[in-house]
């Protein structure tokens, strides 16, 4: 069974996490993995969840980032290689619904790379659209940019 814990970006498990989430997409990446970096600096971030196994170990994280008076913008959505297939990613990504559900939101917007199948799987599979790239990723041909109204 997991749990989810809303919480903010000082939760140490949540910055552990990220830790391996950006190793992981510096690998990835490779040379573009620096432009993407500096839109995902995880300071002062208010709305962070992080899923747990009964035992209390961390298996999972992500955020939502105010973008606009009507959307909440998910980030550092990550699940370690060895818990994935489990339905985390899943649970995590709809508890942050739910969140900006009860924030008042209209939908949820993302940014994943193409290099990232299992992220663009698991949108799809959540009733995300494909969208134009917005904002920074406005010619970013590895970027694919998501939309889910709540």
């Amino acid at each position: 069974m997991i749990s989810i814990v809303r919480t903010d970006s000082d939760n140490t498990d949540f910055r552990t996490l990220v830790g391996q989430l950006d190793k992981d997409l510096a690998e990835r990446d490779g040379s573009e993995h620096a432009f993407y970096d500096q839109f995902n600096k995880i300071d002062h971030i208010r709305h962070v969840v992080v899923a747990y196994e009964e035992t209390g170990i961390p298996v999972g994280c992500g955020a939502i980032k105010e973008f606009s008076g009507e959307a909440m913008e998910v980030k550092r959505m990550y699940v370690p290689s060895d818990k994935r297939g489990q339905g985390i990613a899943s649970t995590v990504l709809a508890a942050l619904e739910d969140w900006a559900r009860d924030l008042g939101y209209k939908k949820c917007i993302l940014e994943t790379g193409k290099r990232q199948p299992e992220a663009i799987a698991l949108y799809e599979k959540s009733g995300y659209h494909i969208t134009p790239n917005y904002g920074q990723y406005i010619g970013i041909a590895n970027s694919v940019c998501f939309e889910k109204r709540l």
